[in-house]
C-alpha cells in the first residue's frame, strides 16, 4: 500500500524505534504509548486485518508477540501484559495494516483492567447466548 504508514516504516521511509525484526515481522515502540514499553508487532507484508492476514503471517506475528511480551515484562518490570488487536474502524483500528499491540501493565497505571468489566454489563440471557452459539457453530 502506497500510503500505509506501517508499510513506510517497513521500507525505512519513516523512522521507528525497532525492538525486533526478522524476514517476516517487525516490532517497534508505539509513538502514542498507553504505557512505557507499548509496542506493535506487524507483518512486513501488508494485510489489512485479521480477515485478510494469511495464517502463516498471523502465526509469525503471534510468536514474536509471545517472545517480546516476556522480554518487555522482564526488562521493564511490568506487572502484566495486555495483547490487543482491532479489526475495522468500528472496533478501533486506526491504521489499516494488521498490528498487534503489546501493552505492558503496571499496578495503578490508570488504564483499568478489563474494559468490559468497567462498563458493568448485565449478564446475558442464557437462551440468547445458546441461539448465538448455534449460529456460530
Amino acid at each position: 500500500m502506497m500510503d500505509c504508514i506501517f508499510c513506510k516504516i517497513v521500507k525505512g521511509e519513516i523512522p521507528s524505534f525497532k525492538i525486533y525484526e526478522d524476514e517476516a515481522t517487525l516490532a517497534f515502540l508505539d509513538i502514542k504509548p498507553a504505557t512505557k514499553g507499548h509496542a506493535l508487532v506487524i507483518p512486513k507484508q501488508h494485510f489489512e486485518n485479521v480477515f485478510d492476514i494469511s495464517e502463516d503471517a498471523l502465526q509469525k506475528v503471534s510468536l514474536v508477540a509471545k517472545k517480546l511480551s516476556a522480554k518487555i515484562k522482564d526488562g521493564l518490570q511490568a506487572d502484566g501484559i495486555r495483547l490487543s488487536q482491532s479489526n475495522g474502524r468500528a472496533a478501533g483500528q486506526d491504521i489499516m495494516h494488521f498490528h498487534l499491540h503489546i501493552i505492558p501493565r503496571y499496578e495503578n497505571d490508570g488504564l483499568g483492567t478489563n474494559p468490559a468489566a468497567t462498563l458493568q454489563l448485565p449478564q446475558a440471557d442464557m437462551e440468547e447466548l445458546k441461539k448465538t452459539a448455534e449460529k456460530l457453530q
